[in-house]
């Protein structure tokens, strides 16, 4: 089954373009919400993370806070 991921950043921040990078080098679709322009966006990242740092990657559920290769593999093998 396809897991459903999403992924909130900024078009400024170094490491989301390094998650969202990380994502395509493995061939893993995502969707991308800009938290920079989508209120609703920020407000569920927040709802969802509990912080305002960028990026928060969702991954079924599973929140992931930063980019962190390891945690999302594992998050996406699962």
């Amino acid at each position: 089954m396809k897991k459903k991921i999403l992924v909130y950043s900024t078009p400024t921040c170094p490491w989301c373009n390094k998650a969202k990078e990380f994502l395509k080098k493995n061939k893993v679709e995502f969707k991308e919400v800009d938290v920079s322009t989508d209120e609703k966006g920020a407000k569920d990242m927040m709802d969802k993370s509990g912080q305002m740092g960028v990026p928060v990657i969702d991954i079924d559920g599973e929140i992931i806070v930063g980019f962190d290769e390891k945690k999302i593999k594992v998050a996406l093998e699962s």
